[in-house]
């Protein structure tokens, strides 16, 4: 058939296309236009003939379409365009971005023209199709499937050929060729229709070529002029510029080779510097050196390790910082007491205090205080086998520690303890100029802390005015004067780069030349502190760390600093703490002081102290105590506890030794008077001279009086028995233990008070209760007797007022109360010294009524019962009159002759004898004038009036 030789099933186009498909011809205004992704400069002169267009077609025009925009500059990313940021959740179709918000959420109402299509219609296709379509094999390549696709395949089938099937294969290849036939005449139509389209454009490829042929050339024109303008005017300003540029890239990389190189000796630098235990220096050089590797070699690779290494070393010098403290510490608490300097290398101090604050180890005072109580240990220890060393009783191989203190005598105990007292002020001392050393500096780095955040601020307010200064003067000048710095900016704009990003560049190389300077002069100030007392090897070690970091243009150093100190609080706790850290040492001292006092306590021995060895351990104790709180400012109470502990016990033991041996000294009193030796004599002297205190003891032998047979006190004379004189001796040592004791005040107070009531009511037992016949043996209790019991009571009571008053003096005001036991001690004595009185009134008494109970009016005057009267009023008189003052006698003795004439009257009103003048009355006067004479012959009665007209009843 014609159709299988002027034919093909795919006809070619006349332009030639690539693709192999006819491409209808449109009009060149309006045809698209093909974009490419950019790329060099195209040759606009092509060397195809004019009838090969199709080159020019497909590629751009570079002078048309150089400039604008194609589909290969969109840089939009599709989700992020069909994402709608405004709503909460990401859309469920992107036609919302055009049709609104609401499109998804509106229902739509279906079509009632279109039939409501189920999978039901196509449930018979898919059960034809689905046995050969839907097979996983399926592959028209394999002859089975393609013959099962195409029915009318089997027409071809090879081998087996018959007549039907050749019939049938020609019937179907005359049907095909008629298809084709009817296609090409339909292209021939529609060529024929536009026929005339098809030869203006071939007049017009002609014109097209022309014009480009014009443009060529016009091209190549302009591309020779724009050389030549490039090799004469722009080549040699350009290779400036570009020379330029590399020399400072070349500056810029020399010195970050030599940055490279500085920090390349950082490692051992620092190694350097830790040898000579130069810490501060080396946190400085750490600090610096990762400071330029963040921003100065960030992204170096041989550097991608010495990040983590300098952390490393950092931490590590923290540990040796923490450990050569403690060693400092250890050194500085254990070192002789001998030695005369206080503080211990006092510039290694600074260094590792400053160094342990730049790192916030703020817990360094932790360690100081750990060591100071094992060196506080140490020096008891020290102490006692010292001691133990010098006493050859005691083996100290074998006696265990705490029983050598024990095993000692009391002044070699006493020795001891004023040994560890003082090498424990010698300890607070050291202590304490430690510590002053440490707050200082904690205190000098707060200074400093709050006098750079001043001067930041300061500065910060005068840049900003110097920078509004300088705009103001280029704007009157008309803008600053083109810098080099500027001409770069032109030639790297030209190379493509921003302006902003040159502008930056040019800042920061700026910035870090004025921070250089400022870093290398702040860190050669803090590596010439840290180093003051270094050796040589440390200078050369310090100059060569100033030189290495010196190279480091990293500024901000100051800055750095503050941001690694701690803040002003945290520095103001530091110093707080220093503060108490002194207090903890006072108190620590003492509580070492008082594990010594309660070991030698253990076994009772201060309780059997005696008074003058007890008060001089508490004035050393007192002595200790007032030195610890005037160094340290504190007032620690353990040491005074324990002591106020023993004293109580003391107090205790003092108290009822001095009761018993009142007891005993009452018991074995025969209440006669007992000569005054003269040093009674001088103890109350110097009582009545103010000195409540006992005199010290002088030589035996040294003064020869003799005793006195009164003691006398303020101008009276006073007739006492022993046990009073030793009643004197013992309140006076009561009241000197007041002195020397001042915290026992109060337990003396009542145990005074204890023991004057005991003297007065044993004294009341012995004497009124008529005891001491039992007690002594005395055959009777005479006046004598009792009157002695009551100037001796008297006595007590004329000291009463003096000791209160030594009391209180000693007492604080809230503690006035306790006084009050004075005032009742006062009372019971002065009611026994009235008893005593009414006794010797009641002798007499009876004395009278049996007496006068026989008296009769009759001769011889005067009688033998008022004869007897007069005689037992003698004996009373002589009994008395020694001991007693005249005013207590003379209201004795009224009192008596009162009583007297109480008997006398009733005996006359019974015997009926009146005051009639009669015989029996002037009997009775002769016997009164006898009395009245008699009792005023006694000595001090002589104008004692006796009033005896009293005798006599009165008549009504």
């Amino acid at each position: 058939m014609s159709s299988n030789q002027g034919s093909s099933p795919i006809p070619q186009s006349s332009g030639g296309t690539s693709d192999g498909l006819f491409r209808k011809p449109r009009d060149p205004s309006t045809a698209p236009r093909h974009y490419r992704t950019p790329r060099s400069l195209p040759d606009v002169c092509p060397k195809e003939p004019p009838g090969e267009g199709r080159a020019l077609c497909e590629g751009p025009s570079v002078v048309v379409d150089q400039h604008r925009w194609t589909v290969y500059n969109s840089k939009v990313n599709l989700p992020a365009a069909l994402n709608d940021p405004r709503l909460a959740k990401r859309e469920s179709d992107f036609f919302t971005k055009t049709w609104g918000l609401d499109f998804t959420e509106t229902d739509v109402m279906p079509s009632f023209y279109l039939p409501n299509i189920s999978r039901e219609h196509f449930s018979s296709y898919l059960q034809e199709t689905a046995q050969i379509f839907m097979k996983p094999e399926f592959v028209l390549n394999d002859p089975a499937t393609f013959n099962a696709v195409l029915p009318w395949s089997h027409f071809s089938v090879a081998g087996g050929k018959n007549s039907r099937d050749v019939a049938s294969s020609r019937l179907l290849q005359e049907k095909l060729s008629h298809y084709l036939d009817v296609v090409e005449v339909s292209i021939a139509r529609q060529i024929s229709l536009r026929s005339e389209a098809f030869f203006h454009a071939m007049s017009s490829q002609h014109e097209l070529q022309d014009r480009l042929r014009e443009t060529a050339d016009a091209v190549a024109k302009l591309r020779a002029r724009t050389a030549a303008i490039d090799r004469v005017m722009c080549r040699g300003p350009l290779r400036v510029l570009r020379d330029a540029l590399t020399r400072n890239n070349c500056i810029k990389l020399h010195n970050k080779l030599k940055l490279m190189a500085a920090v390349h000796q950082t490692q051992p630098t620092v190694q350097l510097l830790l040898s000579t235990s130069e810490f501060v220096g080396a946190l400085e050089l750490i600090a610096t050196t990762k400071e330029v590797l963040q921003q100065e070699l960030q992204g170096i690779h041989s550097f991608r390790h010495l990040g983590s290494q300098l952390c490393e070393m950092e931490r590590l010098i923290d540990k040796m910082m923490v450990a050569d403290f403690s060693t400092y510490t250890q050194s500085d608490l254990n070192r002789a007491f001998e030695e005369d300097s206080q503080v211990l290398e006092k510039d290694r101090l600074q260094s590792l205090v400053f160094g342990l604050l730049r790192q916030r180890k703020l817990d360094f005072l932790d360690i100081y205080s750990e060591e100071m109580i094992r060196a506080a240990k140490n020096i008891v220890r020290q102490c006692v086998v010292k001691s133990v060393l010098q006493i050859s009783e005691i083996d100290a191989d074998t006696v265990k520690f705490h029983e050598q203190m024990r095993l000692m005598t009391f002044p070699q105990w006493f020795d001891l303890l004023l040994d560890i007292f003082e090498h424990f002020i010698l300890f607070l001392k050291r202590i304490k100029a430690t510590l002053s050393v440490i707050r200082n500096m904690v205190l000098e780095v707060l200074d400093s802390s709050q006098r750079s955040r001043l001067a930041d601020v300061s500065s910060a307010t005068n840049h900003s005015d110097g920078r509004t200064n300088e705009e103001e003067e280029e704007a009157e000048s008309g803008g600053p004067a083109l810098h080099s710095g500027e001409a770069e900016l032109a030639y790297l704009t030209h190379e493509g780069l921003f302006i902003s990003d040159a502008l930056n560049e040019a800042e920061q190389r700026s910035n870090a030349a004025a921070h250089a300077q400022l870093r290398a002069q702040t860190h050669t100030e803090t590596c010439g502190s840290d180093s003051a007392s270094a050796t040589t090897e440390s200078s050369s070690s310090r100059e060569h760390n100033s030189n290495t970091t010196s190279s480091l243009p990293i500024g901000g150093a100051a800055v750095i600093s503050e941001d690694v100190m701690p803040s002003d609080l945290e520095l103001s706790r530091v110093a707080n703490n220093v503060q108490e850290l002194l207090y903890t040492a006072s108190d620590v001292s003492h509580d070492r002081c008082v594990k010594v006092l309660m070991t030698r306590a253990k076994d009772g021995s201060l309780e059997r102290l005696s008074s003058s060895e007890f008060v001089c351990l508490s004035q050393a104790v007192e002595s200790f105590v007032r030195d610890t709180e005037e160094l340290c400012g504190r007032r620690s109470m353990s040491l005074r506890g324990a002591l106020q502990s023993q004293a109580n016990r003391f107090v205790q033991r003092f108290h009822e030794e001095r009761k018993t041996k009142l007891s005993l000294l009452l018991d074995n009193e025969r209440w006669k008077q007992a000569e005054v030796p003269a040093e009674f004599q001088d103890l109350v002297d110097s009582i009545a001279d103010g000195r409540i205190t006992l005199p010290e003891r002088k030589p035996t032998g040294c003064e020869d009086r003799k005793p006195s047979e009164f003691l006398c006190v303020d101008g009276q004379k006073y007739a006492v028995v022993g046990t009073v004189l030793l009643l004197i001796r013992m309140f006076l040592e009561y009241c000197q233990c007041v002195n020397d004791i001042p915290s026992i005040t109060t337990d003396i107070l009542t145990r005074l008070a204890d023991l004057l009531k005991h003297f007065n009511s044993r004294s009341c037992q012995l004497v009124l209760g008529a005891g001491a016949l039992q007690v002594v043996g005395l055959k009777t209790i005479t006046t004598r007797n009792l009157a002695l019991a009551s100037r001796c009571l008297q006595l007590v009571v004329h000291y009463i007022p003096v000791i209160r008053a030594h009391f209180e003096t000693r007492l604080q005001p809230r503690q006035y109360s306790i006084l009050r036991h004075f005032d009742h001690i006062t009372k019971d004595y002065n009611d026994h010294i009235a008893e005593i009185s009414a006794k010797l009134v009641a002798i007499m008494d009876s004395m009278f009524e049996k007496a006068l109970s026989k008296y009769e009016v009759k001769a011889p005057m005067p009688s033998a019962c008022l004869r007897n009267v007069c005689k037992q009023m003698a004996k009373m008189h002589e009994a008395i009159h020694e001991l007693l003052p005249e005013e207590q006698t003379q209201m004795l003795f009224l009192r008596i002759n009162a009583s007297f004439k109480l008997h006398l009257k009733r005996q006359l009103a019974r015997l009926g004898v009146g005051n009639d003048g009669g015989p029996q009355y002037g009997l009775v006067m002769v016997d009164v004038a006898f009395y009245s004479e008699n009792v005023q012959a006694l000595r001090s009665l002589e104008h004692l009036d006796l009033n005896m007209p009293e005798i006599w009843e009165q008549k009504r």
